[in-house]
């Protein structure tokens, strides 16, 4: 029962975050006059496949990915999904027709409209939550290390050690990855921003041995209302966006190993947790998968969107299209690196799951 809740909930999750994605690119190409040949949810044979409006949508039986196939979107040579749809039927330009501004609005749209999902998600979370959880001061503990430094009720935590802190999970966040037992703090306290540097932190040793950090005060919970909701759940966003933009940086700085990496079968597992553990927890994981993607693939690495917008800015300024020949190739050599890595990701989910074991 478990692998089949497992199965359902990552075919809805992975289902949803594609459906947007392409569902971006696919109606800001409408919009933009862009003849759109075919708009497909999946890979691989059809499942279900009709012709409206001059284009072709598909369901596919491998939930996998996903694409929209804009004509004259890679070469001038003739596209052969373009063949399904009679000629007579198609009343919009090629890709490489129309202006480079509205072209790399296509591009980019895909991952908008994977923000937008995050956003969404998020509003139906809060919405469900009985109050708000706010950064601002409700109570300090008596002789703690933030009474000390000269933290007062009804301060709003606006940054810590120089990062700013969007959410309360930001705060909790923050002082995990603080180094040396203290951290620098900026409050708003009566509209105007106030330095409390070295806020020394505890960690408690539990009975059980395990540990906890005490921050040495909490933070008011409000009373939910609509622009409470739609104001944290642009802030969360942008929380989430910025753990995948850190992670990344991380990455690259070594402090944060390879064999960290998961892929598709750590992502799978991580959704069959979720799911198991309740909708919460699903939905949850559902904002953070779906901002990761966004973030993702606005990266300029060829294969992905932020590749093709590469291309795009270089077209902007040397003022002539880049053959599309080099385009192919730099793209196929993209698309073999991020297997590998895709590769290399699945054989450490693997290693982990067989360990655990």
């Amino acid at each position: 029962m478990s692998a089949l809740i497992t199965l359902i909930a990552a075919v809805v999750v992975f289902g949803l975050v594609i459906a947007f994605h392409e569902f971006g690119h696919f109606i800001t190409a409408k919009w933009c006059g862009i003849q759109v040949n075919e708009f497909s949810i999946g890979m691989g044979p059809a499942i279900f496949s009709r012709i409206r409006g001059g284009t072709r949508y598909s369901i596919r039986a491998l939930p996998i990915g996903g694409y929209v196939s804009m004509e004259g979107e890679f070469s001038d040579e003739e596209d052969p999904l373009a063949d399904d749809v009679p000629a007579e039927l198609k009343t919009g330009k090629p890709f490489d027709r129309v202006s480079i501004p509205r072209r790399a609005l296509v591009m980019a749209a895909g991952a908008i409209m994977n923000f937008i999902l995050g956003f969404l998600v998020l509003v139906v979370l809060l919405s469900g939550q009985d109050y708000l959880v706010t950064r601002q001061v409700a109570k300090i503990t008596e002789n703690s290390g933030a009474q000390i430094a000269g933290l007062q009720l009804g301060d709003e935590i606006y940054s810590i050690n120089g990062r700013r802190c969007f959410v309360a999970s930001d705060i909790v966040y923050e002082l995990e990855r603080a180094s040396g037992g203290s951290a620098d703090f900026v409050v708003i306290r009566d509209g105007k921003k106030v330095s409390l540097p070295g806020v020394t932190l505890t960690t408690v040793t539990a009975e059980d041995g395990s540990t906890y950090l005490d921050m040495g005060f909490k933070v008011l919970a409000t009373e939910k209302t609509v622009g409470g909701v739609l104001y944290q759940s642009v802030q969360y966003t942008a929380y989430y966006g910025r753990l995948v933009f850190r992670s990344l940086v991380d990455l690259f700085t070594g402090n944060a190993s390879v064999n960290d990496l998961s892929g598709p079968v750590g992502i799978v597992s991580a959704i069959g947790q979720a799911a198991a553990m309740g909708l919460t927890e699903l939905l949850s994981l559902l904002a953070l998968i779906t901002i990761n993607l966004g973030i993702m693939n606005l990266l300029p690495i060829p294969a992905l969107d932020g590749g093709r917008l590469l291309f795009l800015l270089v077209e902007a300024v040397i003022r002539r299209p880049i053959p599309a020949r080099f385009q192919m190739w730099v793209n196929l050599a993209g698309m073999a690196c991020l297997l590998l890595l895709i590769a290399f990701a699945t054989y450490n989910d693997i290693g982990r799951l067989l360990f655990s074991a």
